[in-house]
């Protein structure tokens, strides 16, 4: 099957859609499907190539002024760009992951075409209002519009999943779509089972995995951590980077944590998993997650969680079995949250062998039925170049032809560079 992903989270940034995207097209790629990517470009500069089997599109991108080094597509060529990698790949389904530019021009361009379209929702208001401070006064006016805004995009799908029932749920409040929840998964065996054997550290160490923005709540973590007993000693461990980098330190540093606390910033797979092993729990004090993929990692690891009682969380922590929930905002409950694992190593080793359990029960997978309705329910190939016919468009060129994705890229380079403005 040929599928086209098109995305507006790309790798490079530290997100949880993005690692969900890039692990998505490799794991169809390497199921023998034949997968086309289209992302912004990281340093903003256009280009096309092949990576493990999949044909990659980097549009031309710019900096979003109020983001830490986050590129969103060029709106003056990213719709042609789109349009034009369509019509090349000539796809038997297109799958989008967002609702802003890539996915609202390539799902537009997918239904105009009469292509089956499936989307899968990650957007939460939160995540992207933090980065827009001019709508601060009007924040929940901003909210419901966005809603609408992705509710008339996605829409237009003949899919929509989202990773859990709470998502599901809240695209049926919010934008009134309704979905079908299929997790966004996680490899449970990358960060390897929990060696038992293995001595604990010395001193305990909680770990934090994932963006340093607003909606993560890290300033709660630390103040609750801060407030710790001294006959509770402790470190902690945040991995990743954001926009509240500089002012989470200062916070740090004001409440006396600048030498318990370590702030790693982006790290590689392998610094990831042995971050992972290296924890005695796992705090998520976000209130904006859809799922939570550093969440089921680190459940996977086998880690105690204490997580924030908001959105999806709830989903992965059972209280008292793998972990500890709190209400957002009660920093007191998580200090006595911390204080309790931290001190007694039986009850971390009860709830961290409890956590790979919870995680295989959180992963759903895809209804094999409803995808397969999806596609029959949409027009058969011969049915599309008909109606482009009707419409006396005629064919394309490149449509009269087989994909030329299939062992190297020349012709999508070609249309890719004449649509951003990139020379050979």
């Amino acid at each position: 099957m040929k599928i086209l992903i098109g995305a507006d989270q790309y790798p490079e940034y530290f997100n949880g859609a993005a690692s969900f995207t890039d692990r998505l097209a490799r794991g169809l790629a390497r199921r023998g499907h034949r997968v086309t990517l289209i992302w912004p470009s990281a340093d903003g500069a256009p280009r096309t190539y092949s990576e493990d089997g999949i044909d990659i599109h980097r549009l031309r991108s710019f900096y979003w002024p109020w983001s830490n080094g986050f590129r969103i597509s060029d709106p003056r060529t990213s719709a042609r760009a789109t349009k034009a990698i369509l019509d090349v790949v000539r796809p038997d389904i297109v799958h989008i992951q967002s609702h802003l530019l890539i996915g609202r021009q390539l799902a537009g361009a997918a239904v105009r075409a009469h292509y089956p379209l499936v989307a899968t929702n990650h957007f939460m208001p939160e995540n992207v209002l933090d980065h827009a401070p001019f709508l601060g006064p009007v924040n929940a006016a901003a909210s419901r519009w966005a809603w609408r805004d992705l509710g008339h995009v996605y829409g237009q799908a003949d899919l929509i999943t989202a990773p859990t029932p709470r998502a599901v749920q809240l695209l049926d409040t919010a934008a009134g779509l309704t979905a079908e929840a299929i997790s966004c998964g996680i490899d449970p065996d990358r960060f390897g089972q929990p060696d038992r054997t293995a001595p604990s550290n010395v001193i305990p160490t909680v770990l934090f995995v994932g963006r340093l923005e607003t909606e993560k709540r890290i300033d709660e973590l630390l103040q609750a951590f801060a407030r710790l007993p001294v006959s509770v000693p402790a470190r902690l461990h945040i991995v990743g980077t954001g926009t509240q980098k500089h002012q989470l330190k200062t916070l740090a540093d004001a409440l006396g944590l600048s030498d318990r606390v370590t702030f790693a910033g982006r790290v590689d797979d392998a610094e990831l998993a042995a971050a992972y092993r290296g924890s005695d729990l796992f705090c998520m004090p976000g209130t904006a997650e859809l799922q939570s993929l550093a969440t089921l990692e680190a459940m996977s690891a086998g880690k105690p969680v204490i997580a924030a009682n908001a959105m999806a969380l709830p989903h992965l922590v059972t209280e008292g079995s793998n972990g500890y929930l709190y209400d957002p905002g009660d920093t007191r409950a998580l200090t006595g949250h911390l204080a309790a694992l931290l001190s007694r190593p039986a009850l971390r080793r009860r709830m961290g062998h409890a956590s790979p359990n919870h995680c295989r029960t959180a992963l759903s997978r895809p209804h094999p039925g409803r995808l397969r309705s999806s596609l029959r329910r949409a027009p058969s190939p011969a049915h599309r170049e008909a109606e482009r016919s009707r419409r006396g468009k005629g064919s394309s060129a490149a449509e009269q032809t087989d994909s030329p994705c299939r062992g190297d890229v020349a012709e999508c380079a070609r249309a890719g560079r004449r649509l951003s403005g990139s020379r050979p």
